[in-house]
Order: C-alpha cells, then sequence, then structure tokens
C-alpha cells in the first residue's frame, strides 16, 4: 500500500523478510525471532505475519505536532530527527533516530499519545513501526525489547526535564530582561529630556548673569541673594504639597511678581514654590533692589534654581538605572539592606517629577490629595518607586488628551492593630474591559498595540507590592474611571525570603 505523497510510502511486509534487519537492532538484538514472531502473531496462527514498513524521503515530515501517536517506530536504514516548534515559526532538534534506534515507546509509557513534536527524515530512511496492540505485546514477551524500551524511555524523559529546566531559567531570565529594560525606559528618557532642557536654562542663566552683573550690589543686595539661595539650593525639592496647596501657593506667588513688575510671573512661580519659596522669603527682595533689579533678580534665581532641578533629575534617573542594574546582580536573592523610613508623599512626587513630561505632553493634570497620616513606612531598597512609576504611566496612557489623574492617600486600620498606608492612582480613560480585568497582573499580557508594551509592568507592580512589602494592590474599572488601590502596611518589612 502507499501513499499520495511519493515522498512518504507506507506497504506491509512479511516479517520473515526483515528478520535480519531486525536482529541488528537494539531493542531485537539477541531475541530469537521466534520470540518476536509469536509476540507479533494475532488470529489464525497460520496466517503470514506482516509488519508496516515506512520509507521516507530526506526532509520530508511523516508526523506534525497535535496528531496522535499510534506506533512504535523502529529505523532500519537512514536517520529521523524530532524538532519542537517554536513560537517564531522556527523548529529546536531535541532527538536523533539513526539506524538500529527505536522510538515512540514514552508516549506509550507515559500515556501522552498526543505528539507536540515534528517527526522528519534527515536521510532517506526506512522504518517498521508496530501499533500499540504489537506494542504491549513485545514488551511482556521480549525481555531484550523491554529492557532497552525502558531504558529508552527513562533517558528520553531526564533529557526532556533537563530540556524543561533550561528552558524554565531562560524565561526566567527573559522576563528579568524585558522587565529590566522596561524599567530602564523611563528614568533613561527622563535624564535625557532633562539633559536637553538643562542646555537650554544654561543659555538663559547666561545671559540673565550678565544683565543681572552690570549693575554694582550693595551688602543688604548680596546678603538677600546669598540667603536665598541657601534656602533653595539645600535639596532637590521641597516636601510634598497636595494638588490644592501647590495651586493656592503657585497663584498666590504669580500675583505677587506681577503686582512687584517680574518678568515671566507666571512662568517662574512653579519653580520658585516647588523649592520652598513662599511670599516673605522673598520680600527681602523686593525691599532691596529697585524694581527693574527685583525682575532681573528673581529670573537669574528661578533660572538657576531650575537648572538645579533638572541636575538632580539627572542625578536620579541615573541613580534608578544603576539601582536596577545592581537587582539583576541580585536576581536570586531578595534585597538585604537594613529597613528605612521612606515617605510615600516624596516618592510618589519624585515619580511625578520623572514623569513630568509626558504629563505635559498630553496636558493631564495630576490632582493631588495627601491625607495619609503617618506618611512613612519601613522599606527595604527603592522598589516602591518602580510601583508608582508604572501605575501613574498607565493612568497617563489611558487618560484623554488635557484629562486628569487622581493620586490620592489615606490612612486605614490594619490587622493586629497595625495601620495601612492606602494610595489610589485613578484615571478617566476608556476603563478596563470585563473580560480582560482577571488577566491584568499576568506576566506579558498587554491590550497596548504591538511595540508599545511588554506586558510587564503591571506584574512587576503585584510582585513587589505583595512579595517585597506584604501588601495588596487591587483594580476598580468602569467606564471613564479606573482605580488602582495600593494598601501597604506601616510597620516592618516583610522579612527577605530564603536564598533560592
Amino acid at each position: 500500500m502507499s501513499t499520495d505523497d511519493k515522498s512518504i510510502i507506507l506497504d506491509s511486509v512479511s516479517l520473515h523478510s526483515v528478520a535480519e534487519a531486525l536482529s541488528r537492532t537494539r531493542p531485537f538484538a539477541g531475541t530469537p525471532f521466534d520470540s518476536i514472531a509469536a509476540a507479533l502473531k494475532s488470529g489464525s496462527p497460520t496466517a503470514e505475519l506482516t509488519v508496516d514498513r515506512l520509507q521516507v524521503s530526506a526532509g520530508t515530515v511523516f508526523i506534525e505536532p497535535d496528531q496522535p501517536f499510534d506506533f512504535y517506530y523502529l529505523v532500519l536504514a537512514g536517520e529521523t530527527q524530532a524538532e519542537r516548534p517554536e513560537r517564531d515559526g522556527s523548529r529546536t532538534p531535541i532527538g536523533i533516530a539513526t539506524a538500529g534506534d527505536g522510538f515512540g515507546e514514552t508516549a506509550f509509557l507515559t500515556g501522552k499519545r498526543i505528539t507536540g513534536f515534528f517527526f522528519s527524515a534527515r536521510k532517506d530512511s526506512v522504518m517498521l513501526r508496530f501499533p500499540a496492540d504489537a506494542f504491549w505485546n513485545l514488551m511482556a514477551c521480549c525481555p531484550g525489547f523491554r529492557t532497552t524500551a525502558l531504558s529508552d524511555a527513562a533517558r528520553r524523559l531526564q533529557s526532556f526535564q533537563v530540556e524543561a529546566l533550561h528552558r524554565e531559567k531562560l524565561v526566567a531570565l527573559g522576563t528579568l530582561a524585558a522587565g529590566l529594560m522596561h524599567e530602564l525606559h523611563n528614568p533613561g528618557s527622563a535624564a535625557k529630556r532633562a539633559a536637553t532642557q538643562l542646555r537650554q536654562n544654561l543659555l538663559r542663566l547666561q545671559q540673565l548673569s550678565l544683565r543681572f552683573s552690570d549693575e554694582p550690589k550693595t551688602r543688604e543686595q548680596n546678603e538677600c541673594i546669598r540667603g536665598l539661595l541657601e534656602k533653595t539650593l539645600q535639596s532637590c525639592t521641597a516636601p510634598a504639597m497636595s494638588s490644592l496647596d501647590q495651586m493656592d501657593a503657585e497663584e498666590s506667588m504669580a500675583r505677587f511678581l506681577e503686582d512687584a513688575g517680574v518678568e515671566n510671573a507666571y512662568r517662574i512661580a512653579p519653580s520658585l514654590v516647588a523649592v520652598g519659596l513662599r511670599q516673605p522669603e522673598i520680600e527681602c527682595a523686593k525691599n532691596a533692589f529697585p524694581r527693574q533689579g527685583f525682575s532681573d533678580a528673581l529670573n537669574w534665581l528661578e533660572a538657576l534654581v531650575s537648572s538645579v532641578s533638572l541636575v538632580c533629575t539627572i542625578e536620579e534617573g541615573i541613580s534608578r538605572v544603576s539601582e536596577l542594574v545592581m537587582a539583576v546582580k541580585k536576581f536570586a536573592y531578595d534585597d538585604r539592606s537594613a529597613a528605612k523610613a521612606l515617605d510615600v508623599h516624596d516618592s510618589l512626587q519624585s515619580t511625578l517629577t520623572i514623569l513630568g513630561h509626558k504629563l505635559r505632553m498630553k496636558s493631564v493634570t495630576p490632582k493631588k490629595r495627601f491625607r495619609a497620616d503617618p506618611s512613612t513606612i519601613q522599606a527595604r531598597g527603592t522598589l516602591l518607586s518602580q510601583v508608582w512609576t508604572n501605575l501613574i504611566d498607565n493612568a497617563v496612557d489611558a487618560s484623554p488628551e488635557a484629562g486628569s489623574i487622581e493620586i490620592d492617600t489615606w490612612s486605614e486600620p490594619g490587622l493586629n492593630g497595625s495601620g495601612l498606608l492606602a494610595v489610589s492612582i485613578t484615571d478617566h480613560g476608556p476603563g478596563i474591559p470585563a473580560d480582560v480585568l482577571p488577566h491584568i497582573f499576568e506576566p506579558f499580557f498587554t491590550t497596548k498595540p504591538q511595540g508599545s508594551g511588554t506586558g510587564l509592568g503591571l506584574e512587576i507592580v503585584n510582585r513587589i507590592v505583595s512579595q517585597k512589602f506584604a501588601g495588596t494592590i487591587k483594580v476598580d474599572s468602569e467606564p471613564g474611571r479606573t482605580s488602582f488601590i495600593v494598601r501597604l502596611p506601616l510597620g516592618s518589612p516583610a522579612p527577605p525570603e530564603s536564598p533560592r
């Protein structure tokens, strides 16, 4: 009998005609022909014994994935191989059978009769194939065949287990690498943007410095400017404020500057407020300088403060990159650094600063309501910033143009008398579909267009919150409103796990 495909020819041959070939194979070496014949005999004892013979041309696939594996194959001549199909359409070789080898016993012994592999001929090959009943009769009646089949199955299963473990390690490494790239993007982009803005700022600062230095300064003026510099350059940012308090402070500062004749009053007011300056603290400059001199002094001060802030952004971005690189070296272990107090409000404000350019590009307004008291938690490492970066970044992506995101904090009672610090990040986008919601924390799951997301952001968030901070995260979503709510214990962070 022959198949329609001339590269595969299937026919029946007399068992006696292949007796010598059988004796040269590993499974039947040393087994008397009569024992083989007795095991394969069925029906009438006088019926001529036949066996299926398969002739396959080189390069031809004779078994495809998801097909039933119904036969034990014995290679008489040539060479065959098994290949695993990969997602990209390629195939990975996993085993080769040469003349004298058998294969297929693992499917019968494990009960997994549906193959996941391609089986093809590497060279022009001739094989015999035995159906399930013949295989089990051979196992029962031929000790040599049984020993070889069991040995081959054990060897293949061990090989599969080793390969599976290796693949799991590669998947874990791939997850780590993809997560690292995902996390490096935001601080790296922020540092690059800040460097560009800093270059522009330095040119403006030089122009203002030349104009500001044209007139000699009195002792009172120098002391006033020195005091303002000491106030503004102590740290990168002032304590974080709620959106309403910040808006009030910026509006009050802008009106004061405008009434005093300061150029660019509404543009420079936010920068001065961001470093902690208020109206009473700059009264000295208003009193010490003439009207134009006061305007030049404030614009010069803002240019300097803005430049220092940009340097801080670059420094923070590079620090984040360094921390992420160090995290790779600690992949197998938890962070074992000493616990320290971390102000969640400052952490949120820092993240908003890093993502400020993205907020401005979409004209998205962050509305902050910081009501948690206390707002500090005990934390090891700096992983919490990754949580806010991912959640706020996703909220901005989901928000419509000129929309807003809400960042709220509050305190809650916890179990065993310990308190919880709750943080919610809300956007007013289209919402998360009900069928998608159960999968959002799964690795590599994303609804963003191809190339726009790794599908790892929320998986990273969930892992950090639950494993590193012993906290919880939940999501409430409906069209027009999606909130991610993170709850963190105020007590000590979860202890490090034992090394794996």
